[in-house]
């Protein structure tokens, strides 16, 4: 994307972590890449912070961003940390993702005067949970989004609430179909045919995604069906205020009902050997887990909660249990067991159907390039594969 001095513009995504960036919004770093612009990660370092630069072919900045820090010292220097990285890079553009960026970051480009989206992806702890510290996150929240150039949501759940909260006041809003996916690559597979069933949950390792919900319905249903599998997969030892424990992981496992894999590089094999996807989160943008297995022809258990219920429709791609209840998922997930083998295939094949109608990540690039576009539009339309607002 060239610019008057013939250099391409910098637009920076902003996270707390490179493994959101690397895997929920590849699209979008693909699609601007592909135009024409210089594109910085600024995240903390992880094992995915290479893969951005050796795999998508784009530069990673480390950020010092801890998801459960409170310090006011340690906040501060992250924010005026993040401070001098943009003043440095003096990108034209910036888009954030997730809580704590949505906010440090959205505060620094508004004393920096550069122009920025914020993308809403989940409420979290924040919302999840009411304290003094809470209600303070959630008023700075308000005043990064009045100043962005536009909000995206990821369900129209979380974009009424920030409209009823007063948290975005005239700032335009958008709703996404979360990230978005990539058909091609999560490809649909035919439902395993032989036994024996398999649940599987892919999430980080933390309360508010209801891990220990599933768990507690997996132990009850093997007494009655020990054939069935139960799969967990994702990363442990998360920066969360509800992060679950090394020790009660490994009290799982020695149970020996629950299949805990860790974080899997790549979930479509696994996906593939599955047969239903579970994901009884309490509160969710989009949920990606959802999306990459409806993509692959997998339907899912999910809550009846913003976010996790716009994922399925309930009775055709998957079905709702209620937030919190043992009891509750352990019905759906028996109901699942005794279910004909046509009924989850027919599930299946309408969430793949789904997902090509309505989840392709391209209406994503579409809308961020769009969102862009006013500020930008010298240089979109001269750009590469540019794309007009979705």
């Amino acid at each position: 994307m060239p610019t008057s001095d013939s250099r391409p513009a910098t637009v920076v995504l902003v996270s707390n972590s490179s493994f959101f960036l690397y895997n929920f919004h590849r699209g979008v770093i693909d699609g601007l890449r592909d135009t024409g612009y210089r594109v910085v990660c600024l995240a903390p370092t992880d094992a995915h912070s290479a893969r951005l630069v050796d795999e998508l072919k784009v530069e990673h900045r480390p950020l010092g961003m801890e998801g459960k820090g409170t310090s006011l010292v340690g906040e501060g220097k992250s924010l005026m940390a993040l401070l001098m990285t943009l003043l440095k890079l003096r990108p034209r553009y910036v888009l954030n993702f997730t809580i704590k960026a949505n906010i440090y970051s959205g505060l620094a480009c508004r004393l920096l005067n550069i122009p920025y989206t914020n993308n809403v992806s989940g409420l979290g702890t924040a919302f999840l949970h009411d304290s003094w510290l809470f209600r303070r996150v959630r008023a700075l929240y308000g005043i990064a989004n009045r100043g962005a150039r536009c909000v995206f949501f990821e369900n129209r759940d979380d974009q009424a609430l920030f409209l009823r909260m007063g948290l975005q006041k005239s700032t335009p809003s958008v709703v996404l179909p979360g990230a978005g996916i990539d058909p091609e690559r999560f490809a649909f597979t035919e439902q395993p045919q032989s036994p024996p069933l398999t649940f599987v949950m892919v999430a980080r390792l933390i309360a508010d995604k209801g891990v220990r919900e599933y768990v507690a319905a997996a132990e009850r249903l093997h007494e009655r069906y020990p054939q069935a599998r139960f799969w967990l997969i994702g990363p442990s030892g998360i920066s969360n205020r509800t992060a679950i424990s090394d020790e009660e992981i490994a009290q799982w496992r020695a149970r020996g009902v629950l299949h805990y894999l860790g974080e899997q590089r790549d979930v479509r094999p696994f996906l593939a050997e599955s047969n239903i996807l579970v994901l009884p989160s309490y509160r969710e943008g989009m949920p990606r887990t959802v999306l990459e297995a409806a993509s692959m022809g997998r339907p899912a258990i999910v809550s009846d909660v913003p976010g996790c219920r716009s994922s399925v429709l309930p009775g055709a791609t998957g079905w709702l249990c209620e937030a919190g209840s043992i009891d509750s998922l352990e019905q759906h997930m028996q109901a699942c067991l005794e279910m004909p083998r046509e009924a989850l295939e027919a599930a299946g094949l309408a969430s793949r159907e789904r997902i090509e109608r309505e989840f392709d990540q391209a209406i994503v690039v579409r809308a961020y390039l769009g969102c862009m576009q006013h500020t930008l539009a010298p240089e979109i339309g001269r750009g590469r594969g540019a794309m007009s607002p979705a």
